[in-house]
């Protein structure tokens, strides 16, 4: 039976302080991420972002969580900053790494119509050398949704890129995640209120809820709430959680 305060079932729970190296990154943090919905984690550099993302991803860390990280059973897929494309393979190829590194048989059918479907049609046999910055985003987009995992860890996926490209990333990216659970870790404003549904602020006395605009994503851009938002997120993380 799920008691009172363990949040709604099946979220990603995180409880907790973070520890590296012997100290406290972050102490007493208390983050929910709702099925379905997009979770933004924000707050500055090294506060343990990326490291809660790998956490959830069960990938190896470092650092510490003493206290509770509760992650629904199932595959997880992690989209980061970089592409991390292989450079001697086709963007097909590329997309398609992920049954062939598990010894499975690639849906290459399905490679091809999430690389349609994302305005790359036509360039599946093209190596990433070929590929502008916003293209390679498109192919690791492609490679994160053919592994139709319910949770996604996006790492800063879109930073990199320019302000053009990095909305059109965001609008695709929304509309190809629509219905799964979504962890964000972002610098930018405008990003998550965009993009979230929920956000916290991260730092080294824990974190805290940040207000988001209500409605569906991907929001306009220019929508007045939105705006607003940005405004107020951007003033939050220019007031950190100290230790």
């Amino acid at each position: 039976m799920k008691k009172k305060g363990d949040g709604e079932e099946g979220a990603v729970l995180i409880r907790g302080d973070l520890w590296l190296d012997g100290r406290v990154l972050a102490r007493g943090l208390r983050i929910e991420a709702r099925v379905g919905e997009w979770t933004c984690l924000m707050g500055a550099s090294g506060v343990g972002k990326s490291t809660l993302g790998r956490m959830v991803a069960g990938l190896p860390v470092a650092a510490l969580l003493q206290g509770c990280l509760r992650v629904p059973m199932g595959p997880v897929a992690v989209m980061g900053q970089s592409d991390q494309l292989l450079p001697w393979a086709s963007a097909l190829a590329n997309v398609t790494i992920g049954a062939r590194l598990r010894g499975a048989r690639p849906d290459v059918a399905r490679a091809y119509a999430l690389l349609e479907a994302l305005g790359l049609a036509g360039m599946a046999d093209r190596r990433p050398g070929a590929l502008s910055g916003g293209q390679r985003q498109r192919v690791a987009l492609a490679r994160t949704l053919i592994e139709d995992a319910p949770l996604v860890v996006l790492d800063e996926p879109f930073s990199a890129l320019d302000a053009a490209t990095r909305a059109a990333m965001q609008d695709l990216a929304a509309t190809a995640l629509a219905g799964r659970t979504v962890i964000l870790i972002t610098h930018d404003p405008l990003e998550a209120a965009r993009l979230g549904q929920r956000a916290y602020l991260i730092g080294g006395a824990g974190s805290r809820p940040l207000p988001l605009p209500p409605g569906p994503v991907p929001r306009p851009l220019d929508a007045p709430d939105v705006l607003a938002a940005q405004a107020d997120l951007f003033a939050a993380l220019m007031r950190p959680l100290a230790s």
